[in-house]
């Protein structure tokens, strides 16, 4: 089950079609939706869970905590919406596709796919990209 909140006044505004995306998603990746919960809030949100949580203090987008059990896709995906707008003007992208890859990058993260090396980074891009062209919405 998808479950979305959010700690700043933030709302998805096509939740019904986002959430047939990420099943379809996991479902090729030959995973099985559990429970995922996405909360949507603020840098200064996101950026107290990094220190607390990761000992990191630095703004980032997403921080993803993988509860997944063998094939079963559970977990609590933090977006910084305020990341998500400063990096779309940044890539000259639309904040719906770039909030997308965000999205469909913490899915990934569960799915078993990381970002720590160059080599990491070309599959998980190709990974997101591969996603973003299943949306058919």
């Amino acid at each position: 089950m998808l479950n979305y909140a959010s700690q700043n006044d933030f709302l998805l505004s096509d939740e019904e079609e986002v959430s047939l995306w990420i099943k379809n998603v996991v479902n090729e990746e030959e995973f099985e939706l559990g429970d995922l919960s996405y909360v949507f809030c603020s840098d200064d949100f996101l950026h107290k869970m990094n220190l607390e949580y990761l000992d990191h203090d630095t703004l980032t987008d997403i921080i993803t905590f993988d509860y997944r059990q063998g094939k079963l896709i559970n977990g609590e995906i933090y977006i910084s919406t305020d990341r998500v707008e400063e990096n779309a003007t940044k890539y000259r992208v639309s904040f719906e596709d770039e909030l997308h890859r965000v999205m469909i990058h913490g899915v990934l993260h569960i799915c078993g796919y990381n970002d720590l090396t160059e080599s990491e980074q070309k599959q998980m891009r190709s990974k997101e990209n591969w996603a973003l062209s299943l949306r058919e919405f």
